[in-house]
């Protein structure tokens, strides 16, 4: 494969950097797969503690263990953590 005829999928140039590509994606996509698995758990556990503390009479948000939640997620992922656990609360409690 030369540099005028691109593998339309991969966008390599050449058969052994698209096989590569194609290589890699596979496990992006069985990471993806992981990642979706494991926010709809998150989600799911976050709602039953949120329904489990209402129905004591306890407050639907714990906003201390929120700023613990965002304050992780900043610590290990940067900036971009910030808005990742501002995602994960807001599927496991619903908007504001």
């Amino acid at each position: 494969m030369t540099a005028d005829v691109m593998d339309q999928t991969t966008g390599a140039g050449e058969d052994a950097a698209a096989a590569k590509i194609r290589g890699i994606r596979e496990r992006i996509n069985e990471i993806d797969k992981t990642l979706i698995d494991l926010w709809l758990e998150r989600s799911a556990l976050s709602q039953e503690v949120g329904k489990t503390r209402m129905a004591s009479g306890g407050t639907r948000l714990v906003l201390a263990r929120e700023r613990e939640i965002i304050e992780h997620f900043r610590e290990a992922l940067g900036p971009d953590g910030t808005q990742v656990a501002l995602l994960l609360l807001r599927s496991g409690r619903g908007p504001l």
